[in-house]
């Protein structure tokens, strides 16, 4: 008997949960003009999009608002231009037009969208728009797509065998490894853009002449120039090509106002341990976010005057032997994508092969280092021509003959925020760097800092990279 009740019993909670389930969704489809569909956006957008080559995937969510299914009698794009086209991706079909989409009530699909764009045959970025059409109950929809589309100048693994110039009509788009040959000088106008596809790099035995203003920067950096999710960009990301690599016998490279960043492994110069001529110079530039180092050198003169060295997954700055004089410079690592353990700046002497040790001569003047990582290398400096003057260090410590008139325990106070992505390196209202620089030891040529703006104007030097300039509180 209590086995007949409790199989009752059982057959009543299903038929209940069956009723209930019934009255939460309706098996027949609406026909009525009033349930439309609703969508999470109005205009599906892409960043610049190169041409001749696809995007990233675009999605949008559609929604049926109605108790009952709902039938979409036709998705299709427009085709409004014959420059572009836009392909979607609808319950994991491929195409430009699907009829009979359901959608069952109160539930919603998601629509891809990618984009190919044909070159445009323009120096500068062209609009494309489409439209995406609904048709649902008689009632037609629609949703915007839109990119905007970038001619290049393609380089498929090419050498620079003379002397070569590259201008600002358009950005580079370089695949495999270009190469600079010894006997050949590559002069980068204002301007110019070179954006380097995955894995590409290039290397330069001869020289680079990088002519760079504060209005018109140069940039080296991926080709992804789209959104990774929501509004983050692919600045953020390191690793998406390869990087920058000077040569023996490489000398005499000067690079004003680049900004290089998302490499693989940064920028490198090595030379034959020639001391007395520079190998390389850079001036206002902004080497940042690398997957390992930002500048690496080895038994080589380099020289960089208010750059900025930031964000790498090992140091910023590596430098092996040689002469190296920083001045004006801001080394900073707030690396997003792991704690980085080593030092922000590492400073050594070099072994050569044959025993040798090459001695590294190295200045600091009117520089910040600090981060999430240690300051430097450890160790005594005894036996090092290592000197830091007039610098600010995240960690503790005192002056000597090494580290003269260096605020310790000091803070910046940059813009970065890294929780939310933002990478600064300008000082705030409260930077314990305001002021604090020697102008003896900031050189002419570092008197205008990468935005333009003079280090003597307020009649104090700032340390590091950037002019302090007053932000007003936010009301």
């Amino acid at each position: 008997m209590n086995h007949m009740r409790q199989l009752l019993w059982t057959i009543s909670a299903v038929i209940a949960l069956m009723a209930m389930c019934s009255s939460c969704i309706e098996d027949g489809f609406t026909t009525s003009s009033s349930d439309y569909l609703a969508f999470n956006k109005d205009t599906v957008a892409f960043d610049t999009v190169i041409t001749l080559q696809g995007t990233a995937t675009k999605q949008m969510v559609v929604y049926n608002r109605s108790k009952k299914q709902i039938n979409i009698s036709s998705i299709k794009i427009a085709g409004l231009t014959t420059k572009g086209h836009f392909h979607l991706n609808v319950d994991g079909v491929r195409g430009d037009e699907f009829q009979n989409v359901e959608i069952r009530g109160n539930d919603s699909i998601f629509i891809f969208v990618e984009a190919y764009l044909d070159e445009m045959e323009k120096n500068e970025p062209t609009l494309i728009e489409d439209r995406l059409e609904f048709v649902t109950n008689g009632v037609n929809q629609k949703v915007v797509l839109s990119a905007w589309g970038q001619d290049v100048i393609r380089i498929n693994g090419d050498t620079i065998a003379r002397n070569t110039r590259l201008t600002a009509e358009k950005p580079y788009l370089i695949y495999d490894t270009l190469y600079v040959s010894e006997r050949a000088t590559l002069t980068i106008d204002p301007g110019v853009t070179l954006l380097f596809h995955d894995k590409a790099a290039m290397r330069c035995a001869g020289r680079m002449l990088a002519n760079g203003t504060a209005e018109e920067p140069i940039t080296f950096r991926g080709d992804r120039l789209d959104r990774i999710v929501g509004e983050t960009s692919f600045d953020v990301m390191s690793g998406q090509w390869g990087g920058i690599i000077f040569t023996p016998p490489t000398m005499g490279n000067v690079l004003k106002h680049v900004i290089m960043r998302g490499s693989s492994i940064g920028m490198h110069c090595s030379a034959y341990g020639d001391t007395t001529n520079c190998a390389l110079k850079l001036v206002n530039c902004v080497l940042t976010n690398s997957a390992s180092t930002c500048l690496a050198t080895a038994t080589c003169y380099v020289q960089a005057i208010g750059t900025e060295f930031s964000d790498a997954a090992e140091e910023v700055a590596y430098f092996a032997g040689g002469k190296v004089m920083m001045s004006q410079c801001t080394f900073a690592n707030n690396y997003l994508f792991d704690v980085p353990t080593l030092p922000i700046v590492n400073i050594y002497d070099v072994e050569y092969s044959n025993g040798a040790i090459g001695k590294i001569k190295a200045y600091f003047d009117n520089c910040i280092i600090y981060g999430i990582a240690p300051d430097i290398n450890e160790g005594v400096l005894d036996n090092f021509d290592v000197y830091l003057r007039y610098c600010l260090l995240k960690s503790g410590g005192k002056d000597d003959k090494h580290f003269i008139n260096c605020i310790w325990e000091g803070d910046p106070d940059f813009l970065t925020r890294r929780e939310d992505h933002y990478f600064d390196y300008r000082l705030g209202n409260e930077s314990d760097a305001i002021g604090k620089g020697n102008p003896a030891l900031c050189p002419e040529e570092a008197r205008y800092d990468h935005y333009g703006y003079d280090r003597f104007s307020n009649g104090a030097v700032d340390l590091g990279a950037y002019v302090w300039k007053y932000i007003p509180d936010e009301e």
